[in-house]
């Protein structure tokens, strides 16, 4: 899973379906769910990019995107955002909550 900057953020999230991690290094839930996301990454390669954004080195960022909390997962669909989950989530909740981009 890549680790992006300010300056990546925008091209890797305008186009196709991006799950964003906003998370830290001393985050527990933030550990919890990354081996999750690292699967997800691996089954769905092709079809969704997931991508983490480390709010300690990218404060513009999570202050952009009112990252209050982590970790936050913006789902993103042609660069906008289209759902926010909050907290750690499974794996089952997980893809669910990336089917959203395919619906419609």
């Amino acid at each position: 899973m890549k680790v992006v900057n300010t300056v990546e953020f925008d091209a890797t999230t305008k186009s196709g379906v991006v799950l964003v991690d906003f998370s830290a290094e001393w985050c527990g839930p933030c550990k919890m769910i990354a081996p999750v996301l690292e699967q997800l990454s691996q089954e769905l390669e092709g079809k969704v990019k997931i991508i983490k954004v480390d709010v300690d080195v990218e404060q513009q960022l999570a202050q952009k995107f009112n990252v209050m909390s982590i970790p936050t997962l913006l789902l993103f669909k042609d660069g906008a955002v289209i759902g926010q989950v909050v907290g750690f989530q499974s794996k089952a909740m997980l893809e669910k909550f990336i089917q959203r981009a395919y619906v419609n």
